[in-house]
């Protein structure tokens, strides 16, 4: 990769231009605002908000000081000055608003209990006392403030832009402004800070969707009131780190980020709260979550964790290489390898497709998921619908199915796949396999959409704006389906009560919509909510939004191929070093099957 991903984002954490000339910021806004219709005449981003702010600040400078009979307007600078603040993630002061509004501070201070009494600004309290508060722009301001926005962008089109960007602007006032005005408005603050001795402590996963949490801790500690401490850990680490925070007397962390597949060993052990002990369960609007995300939760009928990232592994395929080729996308399995092998070009440095091979996890997700392509779920679960049912795995009566003939078509198509693949294949894992496709390097690449920033947020990829997503292709006549993946957060088991009911608020803001829509805003392609993936805003970002809505209500994402049960991941593992042996020639598929299936049915008649 040319740019690294923390270098990617900063391109879209963009500061408002302080101090250029009325004439340059005008332009500018037009120029943002001039460009096709179909693409930015829709409600602003938090970025393209602090730019209009800055205009309309420079704007109402100049207007201000082209007559001395000119007063300033104090709500007008107080309110531009509470919003982009917010947008900042900064403190701000009755002192400091008070100053922004260019009056005395006798009028000023009469003109901010006016806003207060409107409801355009909340006041938070800062001290135990309570006689001193941090101010904070209301959700009705800011609501009022991103639409008033965005008519500036349409008003400058208008105005100042050539005649095709005038009638486009025309054309948005009578044609597609509902839908774009249907928009999930900025993160709100809460109304009183968090009391969490030390500050709020988070445990999550080292990816692109929380390392934007990182990028952004200011704003959201200016959100729930006090610090956040993060610590991020690769996969096999982080479940290594909760486990052991399970044994401690008190947790470390207030907040715990989860892989899907663990729900179930984490229920058992007591790793977290069932969160119907602690909160309104309902009040998180379960029906707003993609159903496989929200359904990977639970244990027992209970939820342990809420869906931070809803991540289906997709096949991604070059949309340019195939056209020119002539070849159709793939929907099955031998389509696939047709494709792959029309592709294969190692003469060139280019190859057919990229999976995870790597030895142990990597590889063991590839096993469960390759079988789930053949119709085969690891475990005997009864069928439902296009999927099966995982209701009943708390009963513990399943058995493993490795050793089947679906599953030896799995084996036998992994072998086929290795022809078209990198030679470094099988010591490939998430990232490199997408580093590899992000690099040209490969025509196709099995990926989650949590990695697509890696290309999609990097003009110099030649897979840039030339992806396809689709489920992965299926054999022996089974459905297509889209594994999904992602991570929950949950509360730890042994926090302090004290600190739980704290943690709560913060693990509904970390979750909220208005979240989830600022993470995607700045790098992040996973939802795990119906709304959010429907936000104007987010649809524009990138394509991976409507096609997971379609697939969810083709129900396509379905998380039965990494069962959460408490042995999933033994078996991962084993699969992933017995398959690895059968990918290296050490041995047969049907003796890969074979030891396996003997291995899985030890682990489970004998778990830890």
């Amino acid at each position: 990769m040319k740019k690294t991903f923390s270098s990617i984002t900063d391109n879209f954490s963009t500061a408002a231009f302080r101090g250029l000339p009325a004439r340059e910021a005008s332009a500018r806004v037009t120029a943002m605002s001039a460009t096709p219709a179909s693409k930015t005449h829709r409600p602003p981003t938090s970025g393209e908000l602090l730019h209009v702010l800055a205009y309309l600040e420079e704007c109402t400078n100049e207007l201000e000081s082209s007559s001395d009979l000119n007063d300033p307007n104090p709500v007008f600078r107080m309110c531009l000055h509470a919003v982009k603040r917010h947008l900042e993630g900064k403190v701000m002061t009755p002192t400091s608003l008070i100053a922004a509004s260019n009056v005395p501070y006798a009028t000023g201070n009469r003109r901010l209990k006016d806003m207060i009494e409107a409801g355009l600004i909340d006041q938070r309290p800062r001290t135990k006392s309570g006689k001193r508060y941090s101010m904070h722009p209301s959700e009705k301001l800011l609501a009022q403030w991103t639409q008033m926005a965005g008519q500036v962008g349409k008003l400058a089109a208008t105005y100042f832009g050539d005649r095709k960007h005038r009638e486009e602007a025309r054309d948005y006032y009578f044609g597609s402004s509902y839908m774009a005005a249907r928009t999930i408005p900025p993160i709100q603050v809460l109304s009183e800070p968090l009391k969490l001795a030390g500050g709020m402590r988070v445990l999550v996963h080292g990816d692109p969707t929380f390392m934007v949490m990182e990028t952004f801790k200011r704003q959201f500690e200016q959100v729930i009131g006090t610090q956040i401490h993060q610590r991020a850990f690769s996969i096999d680490r982080l479940r290594a780190e909760a486990l052991q925070n399970a044994e401690r007397k008190a947790s470390r962390y207030d907040i715990i980020a989860l892989d899907l597949p663990w729900i179930g060993e984490f229920a058992e052990k007591k790793v977290l709260m069932p969160l119907d002990e602690i909160m309104d369960v309902d009040g998180l609007d379960p029906a707003d979550f993609h159903t496989a995300g929200w359904k990977a939760t639970h244990w027992g009928g209970r939820a342990y964790g809420v869906p931070a990232q809803t991540t289906p592994e997709l096949l991604l395929y070059r949309s340019d290489l195939f056209a020119d080729a002539g070849i159709e996308p793939p929907a099955t399995t031998d389509q696939l390898l047709t494709a792959a092998r029309e592709m294969h070009a190692p003469q060139k440095g280019r190859y057919g497709i990229a999976w995870n091979g790597a030895r142990g996890t990597a590889l063991g997700h590839t096993v469960l998921m390759m079988m789930a392509d053949f119709g085969q779920p690891v475990l005997d679960l009864p069928g439902s619908g296009i999927g099966y049912e995982t209701d009943g795995l708390p009963r513990r009566d399943y058995r493993a199915t490795i050793d089947t003939e679906r599953g030896l078509m799995a084996a036998e198509y992994l072998m086929q796949l290795l022809e078209y693949a990198p030679p470094e294949t099988l010591t490939m894992s998430w990232y490199e396999r997408m580093r590899s496709y992000a690099e040209g390097r490969v025509a196709m690449a099995y990926g989650y959409t949590l990695l697509a920033p890696y290309f999609e947020l990097d003009p110099s990829s030649p897979a840039h704006g030339q992806t396809g997503y689709l489920p992965h292709p299926s054999g022996a006549g089974a459905p297509n389906v889209a594994p999904v993946g992602g991570y929950a957060m949950g509360i730890p088991a042994n926090l302090p009560p004290e600190r739980a009911a704290e943690a709560v608020k913060a693990l509904r803001v970390f979750t909220s919509p208005e979240a989830q829509k600022l993470y995607i805003q700045n790098g992040s392609r996973t939802s795990p909510r119906f709304s959010v993936g429907a936000d104007a805003e987010v649809r524009r970002t990138s394509p991976i939004f409507e096609v997971m809505e379609a697939m969810s209500w083709r129900d396509e994402l379905q998380f039965w191929p990494r069962p959460p049960v408490p042995e999933i991941t033994g078996i991962i593992q084993i699969c992933g070093e017995e398959f690895h042996d059968m990918l290296r020639g050490r041995a047969s598929p049907r003796a890969a099957l074979r030891q396996a299936q003997q291995r899985a049915d030890a682990l489970i008649e004998n778990p830890e």
